[in-house]
């Protein structure tokens, strides 16, 4: 496919990044020479020094012929009139656009495409709502490292560290089966000291071992448990930073928990008390240790730092797991630190762009794929793929399992057919319409995976 990235920074960098190891066309366009520079030296690309919602800079990235438009510029209004001129100037047909600001979301007449108004956006991606959504389902499910759902939340791919005193550590994977018989569930791969391994029966579980497991949502609690002893649900829940990101955890966590949010600006807490109900809003410096005593931080279940500052995320974070709270989640946004820190002092380090990439990645996607998560600061893939066609135009309808011809690396978790979760067995067979999640830890391989979910000819 030929790509207009617009925006060299951490998203679009990110997702050049992706889709160019996959032999797309990429064009990214920015107005910091140096951040382009950079991308080329790494990358097998083409860039564009400009700004992105010039008609000219937009001829000159190839927007006349390009297939998608994908605008990560930090400001709201450059991408989205970058979409219309994209749109009213060269027809470009597919565009998708990063739009943070609350003030904007709120009207979805602004976006309203079926109706001949708005702008003409055909798919809007909100980092700050991704990022929210992925923080309350670390919250709802203690003691994961990742929670994505697939098919309405129907199934649930879980990450989730082994440690000792799991019934599951030191025993065979087939060992699962016969102690849960009722519940079933598919490991879809386990990471140990970082390296991949495709699970078999007779794999063993040891203890720091990274586990990805597939479960209908009911189950994944009592899957858990087998690989850890379960954490006591969370109920104090603090926050540090009051933007985009904070904001909106709160508001979503207010009613479930008891929520404080810390905030150094004096009017921003003025503002955040006018639109939270039941969330406490505290004006302070969340790396004080005194204003962390006086709120009785060794009693907090978990401490969420979401501010836009790396080093004072780390740092307040640090501070709070040396207090006594329970558990620390800690937004970073450069890539580079992620794996530094994560694992020590501070329980999970959430990458807004790796978040973010998959929602991106789904509409980039071969065949009909309807979901797409990065996992493991993007070396691996997880999908969700609508099998479409009969037995003579597809390559996996009317296939059991076994027999079909997945890429090395490739795992199939579940099948979701009519709201009901099958765990892949050996003996399933696909039928048409069937929603196929697969696993992939080697992301070379994801052409292979789309073309076995593209439709023959004979089809139509």
């Amino acid at each position: 496919m030929k790509i207009i990235i617009l925006g060299a920074g951490q998203v679009g960098g990110t997702l050049a990044e992706n889709l160019a190891s996959e032999a797309n066309d990429i064009t990214v366009v920015d107005n910091n020479p140096g951040r382009l520079r950079e991308l080329q030296d790494r990358l097998d690309i083409q860039s564009v020094l400009g700004r992105a919602s010039y008609p000219r800079v937009l001829k000159q990235a190839g927007a006349q012929d390009a297939d998608m438009l994908i605008a990560t510029t930090n400001s709201d209004e450059v991408n989205m009139v970058a979409c219309q001129v994209a749109w009213t100037c060269f027809r470009t047909p597919t565009k998708i656009s990063r739009v943070r600001t609350g003030a904007y979301l709120a009207r979805p007449e602004l976006f309203e495409r079926d109706k001949k108004e708005g702008f003409p956006i055909d798919v809007l991606i909100s980092p700050e709502q991704v990022v929210t959504e992925h923080i309350t389902r670390l919250i709802e499910y203690p003691g994961t490292l990742q929670v994505l759902d697939f098919s309405r939340g129907l199934a649930r791919l879980v990450a989730i560290r082994a440690t000792e005193g799991g019934p599951l550590v030191g025993h065979e994977l087939s060992y699962l089966r016969a102690h849960m018989p009722r519940i079933d569930t598919r490991v879809a791969a386990i990471f140990r000291r970082d390296r991949p391994i495709i699970p078999q029966g007779d794999t063993v579980i040891e203890e720091g071992d990274e586990v990805f497991f597939i479960a209908a949502s009911d189950h994944i609690r009592a899957v858990m448990s087998e690989l850890q002893p379960l954490e006591k649900p969370y109920k104090r829940i603090m926050i540090t930073g009051g933007g985009n990101i904070g904001h909106r955890l709160a508001r979503t966590l207010e009613d479930r928990f008891r929520v404080r949010i810390i905030e150094r600006s004096q009017d921003r807490c003025i503002e955040l008390s006018e639109n939270l109900d039941n969330t406490i809003v505290l004006q302070g410096d969340a790396a004080n240790k005194d204003l962390l005593l006086q709120e009785n931080i060794e009693d907090t279940d978990v401490f969420c730092a979401v501010t836009d500052d790396d080093e004072a995320n780390i740092m307040a974070s640090m501070l709070a797991k040396r207090l006594g709270v329970r558990k620390v989640m800690t937004l970073i946004n450069n890539p580079d630190y992620v794996d530094l820190i994560q694992g020590g002092e501070i329980d999970v380090a959430i990458s807004p762009q790796q978040t973010t990439i998959g929602s991106l990645l789904t509409h980039v996607r071969k065949g009909d794929v309807v979901n797409v998560h990065s996992l493991r600061r993007g070396a691996a893939e997880a999908i969700e793929a609508i099998a479409h066609g009969d037995q003579r135009s597809s390559k996996v309808v009317g296939l059991r399992l076994d027999e079909i011809p997945l890429p090395e690396g490739t795992t199939i978790g579940a099948i979701v057919r009519d709201n009901e979760v099958l765990i892949a067995h050996d003996h399933v067979r696909v039928q048409p319409d069937d929603h196929v999640i697969l696993f992939l830890v080697d992301k070379t391989r994801i052409r292979e995976v789309e073309k076995l979910f593209q439709v023959g000819l004979t089809f139509f």
